[in-house]
């Protein structure tokens, strides 16, 4: 019990303080400028749900602008039965590499049940939703469709609407803001669990936004709800929340590599090296056989928003290149509101095509990470970066308009 006051106060202290106008004391957090959806969950929903049993599916960026796990949040609160804890990629600590199985485990700090959501199960059973009414979730996504986090949620959507429970998704930003759609929007042959609805890859939605879009337009039709934020606007990019950054996967330490995962996370399967297994994930493109100087001129030079392109040599310590040389490039993004991701992806290919055409792979995982194979086919056939971006610009204004109806924020 005395743990639970404990809890109880830290939790009101940390509602208290997003709340909070003031400036923040020497040695304190900085008060946020955008109240998230779990910290508006604490301050106004929570009554709603005492005296039912809830599940939360969440990871350590399920945090509120003070810090506080919504997990100790919500435990503190005698008046609410707390049941069980779900787990996606990367698992409950976020410490699982990019598609390591999770285990389901107990939580030595609430001695509750920990169901992995990535593992042999992506969804909860209903020996998993047995004594739970309502699941709440709070994850922070990265603005990108190849990340797990928001097909997890999907997932739990699916599985509330066949088992007849309630979901409640607590909204966080999209720290690459709101206003930009990029990409080919995802043809359902190519359907996985790092894709599974037709949206394009930078989709411009947050978590909840993609929640209504889902069971909506989408069919899913599980009993929803959305806890908005306070403060958010679509041209917000990380930064300008004034929240603290908790690291949403091992490859995604700062906001900042949201912005590179973009680009280069969609060259893996390209054979291309992007700085994974150094100290800059993401941050680099390169392969054994270009000339560094060349691929940085010829990248330069095509004047591309935001960024410009270092030339230099890696020598990563794990992953596919561990303890080889590996020559390339450097992503120096200068403007973050200008950089754009999917364009860099493509012209980074196709210079790379030019330069060291027979190191690259042209694999059928491409098309998974891409969600479609046009772009395989048409850096395979030699095609312009120009004219294969604008083979999907159709397919992003489109989604646009059908996006339209869910968003949440101006």
């Amino acid at each position: 019990m005395r743990r639970r006051r404990f809890l109880s106060a830290l939790a009101a202290g940390a509602v208290a303080g997003a709340l909070g106008s003031a400036g923040a004391a020497h040695g304190a957090l900085p008060p946020a400028k955008v109240r998230l959806g779990d910290e508006v969950f604490l301050a106004r929903e929570i009554p709603a749900l005492r005296g039912r049993c809830v599940g939360i599916v969440t990871n350590p960026t399920g945090v509120t602008s003070r810090l506080v796990s919504i997990v100790d949040a919500v435990h503190a609160d005698p008046k609410i039965c707390l049941r069980a804890l779900y787990a996606p990629e990367h698992g409950l600590r976020g410490a699982q590499a990019a598609g390591a199985t999770v285990a389901s485990t107990t939580d030595p700090v609430t001695g509750l049940p920990v169901y992995s959501l990535y593992g042999v199960q992506k969804r909860p059973t209903a020996q998993m939703l047995a004594d739970v009414e309502v699941l709440l979730v709070d994850l922070q996504d990265v603005g990108d469709r190849d990340y797990t986090y928001v097909s997890t949620l999907a997932s739990v959507m699916e599985s509330a609407k066949e088992h007849g429970r309630e979901v409640w998704v607590l909204d966080r930003p999209n720290p690459i803001g709101g206003t930009m759609v990029e990409g080919p929007v995802l043809d359902p042959r190519y359907r996985s669990f790092i894709s599974l609805y037709p949206v394009p890859l930078r989709h411009g939605m947050t978590i909840g936004e993609l929640a209504r879009m889902m069971n909506d337009h989408f069919g899913i039709g599980c009993s929803l709800r959305v806890i908005a934020m306070d403060g958010w606007r679509r041209a917000m990019i990380w930064p300008d929340t004034g929240l603290q950054w908790v690291q949403t996967s091992p490859q995604i330490p700062t906001w900042e590599t949201c912005f590179p995962f973009l680009a280069t996370g969609l060259l893996d399967s390209l054979g291309v090296f992007n700085g994974v297994g150094t100290s800059k994930p993401f941050f680099l493109a390169g392969l054994p056989g270009v000339a560094p100087e060349h691929l940085a001129a010829a990248l330069n030079a095509r004047g591309l928003p935001g960024v410009w392109f270092r030339p230099g040599s890696w020598r990563p310590f794990y992953g596919g290149f561990a303890h080889r040389t590996v020559p390339g490039v450097e992503l120096q993004i200068y403007d973050y509101r200008a950089f754009r991701g999917v364009p860099t992806a493509v012209e980074i290919a196709a210079a790379l095509r030019g330069l060291a055409p027979r190191d690259l792979r042209y694999g059928r995982g491409l098309d998974r990470d891409w969600g479609t194979d046009t772009f395989r086919l048409a850096l395979a056939a030699g095609t312009s970066a120009a004219e294969i971006l604008g083979q999907w610009t159709a397919q992003t204004a489109s989604f646009r308009v059908a996006a339209a109806p869910y968003l949440l924020y101006r």
